[in-house]
């Protein structure tokens, strides 16, 4: 089977006319013959597209020329290579947000935090005077984080601002650095740490993916792997296949000594959830399990994912 590129990407820009550029943007995409899922709102678009090449970027020009970019949205993608197409449909859907941080008023783009480097992340965190914030949730921080950062143990986006009402112990005037897988979350969250009065904010640029690629195995303070959406699970500094696989019950990344625990069920349970779900949940993801093994007998597959 010939390789296809798959492209994530997103962009915080005010769009009025969401409607017009759903449809357009989903007729241009299945034209193209892109698959994949695109989410469109009044603070930007986030996504995830594959196909050949050629053709995502000619979809990443259709978006240029209709939002009036004055940027490439292709330098700012992650971009991979896939034998298998994670995606069996083209979908462009309008959201209340881009990313669900329950506010849907903040715009990022009028209230940004500085964009760091990854050549300059290093000198910024080792600043002892920063305070470092991983805004991803806790089952990701679980395998993999920069030293010193603050975990904000959170289940979903949608907890942070609980997160930052407690941090009373922060001086605002002193600087804060945020960071999240491939950029998203922590531009985000950046623009709200911003209007909750704290002075001197930055983002780290592209998110981890984005450090990794960028800085040598030697020079990074990267500690652990780094979860990602996809099938990989989990990437270590080198961004190879980590060593993690995921549990489809709970969504929790597992380690090799997870998976040999007798709690552990192939798609079903494992050591974190087996004590939380039904009993009728459990006989659903059973089922859904059979349905993937039989699935790979026939040669097909089953998957799909968003920029976080």
């Amino acid at each position: 089977m010939q390789n296809v590129s798959i492209s994530s990407f997103y962009h915080f820009i005010e769009i009025q006319n969401v409607e017009d550029i759903r449809d357009a943007l989903l007729d241009f995409c299945v034209n193209s013959n892109l698959l994949g899922t695109i989410l469109v709102s009044n603070e930007g678009f986030n996504g995830t597209i594959t196909g050949e090449k050629l053709d995502i970027l000619k979809a990443f020009s259709f978006l240029e020329d209709r939002l009036e970019l004055n940027l490439s949205i292709s330098n700012k993608a992650r971009w991979n290579v896939t034998k298998s197409p994670p995606f069996r449909r083209m979908r462009v859907k309008i959201k209340k947000e881009i990313v669900a941080l329950g506010r849907e008023d903040l715009r990022p783009f009028s209230k940004a935090g500085k964009s760091i480097e990854p050549k300059d992340w290093n000198e910024l965190i080792k600043n002892p005077e920063v305070t470092i914030i991983d805004t991803r949730n806790k089952y990701e921080i679980d395998i993999g984080s920069f030293p010193n950062a603050l975990n904000p143990r959170t289940d979903s986006f949608r907890e942070f601002p609980s997160f930052v009402d407690e941090l009373n112990e922060i001086d605002k005037k002193k600087p804060v650095a945020m960071f999240c897988t491939g950029g998203i979350r922590c531009e985000k969250a950046a623009a709200y740490m911003l209007e909750m009065g704290y002075e001197d904010v930055s983002q780290l640029n592209g998110g981890i993916l984005n450090y990794l690629e960028n800085i040598e195995t030697e020079e990074s303070l990267w500690e652990g792997e780094c979860f990602v959406f996809d099938d990989r699970v989990a990437v270590d500094s080198e961004l190879k296949d980590g060593n993690y696989i995921q549990c489809h019950a709970c969504r929790n990344p597992l380690s090799i000594n997870e998976t040999e625990s007798e709690m552990y069920t192939e798609g079903v349970s494992c050591p974190k959830c087996i004590n939380k779900i039904s009993n009728e949940k459990i006989e659903g993801l059973r089922e859904r399990q059979k349905q993937i093994d039989l699935a790979k007998k026939r040669g097909e597959d089953h998957i799909g994912k968003v920029m976080k």
